[in-house]
């Protein structure tokens, strides 16, 4: 399910090149549309998109840190239960997987951000970072 919110999350970032195209004109028709308008509202929408998965992934890898620390602690005190042994390396294979989603965050907006650069560098300057 988790995984599933991601793809939908992910969806403005699988379709950037295809925005691109109907949103900002060649230079044939640079007259008819606003370029910088769109690729300015692209840029807030990228940023936001991309803010609001970082966040949800480091919740739940700490919400995962947090379930897997407690069954460490738990394993501990219990050497001989099983299930418990169970439980724990599900959870700490379901943080590692989280954390590797977040090396894929970095390539799926490294990936955006180069597709918007070439189509609306000329268009738009988005705000310097601090």
């Amino acid at each position: 399910m988790w995984q599933e919110l991601l793809k939908v999350m992910r969806t403005i970032d699988d379709r950037i090149v295809h925005e691109l195209n109907t949103t900002v004109p060649t230079a044939s028709f640079a007259g008819k549309i606003d370029a910088s308008q769109t690729c300015k509202q692209l840029y807030e929408s990228l940023m936001e998109a991309h803010a609001s998965r970082d966040r949800v992934i480091k919740n739940c890898i700490a919400q995962t840190s947090s379930v897997v620390k407690h069954l460490r602690e738990e394993r501990e005190k219990n050497l001989d239960d099983l299930t418990l042994l169970k439980q724990l390396r599900k959870e700490q294979t379901k943080l590692k997987w989280m954390q590797s989603e977040l090396n894929v965050e970095e390539v799926v907006n490294d990936r955006s951000w180069k597709v918007f650069n070439e189509r609306c560098r000329i268009h738009f300057k988005p705000p310097k970072k601090e």
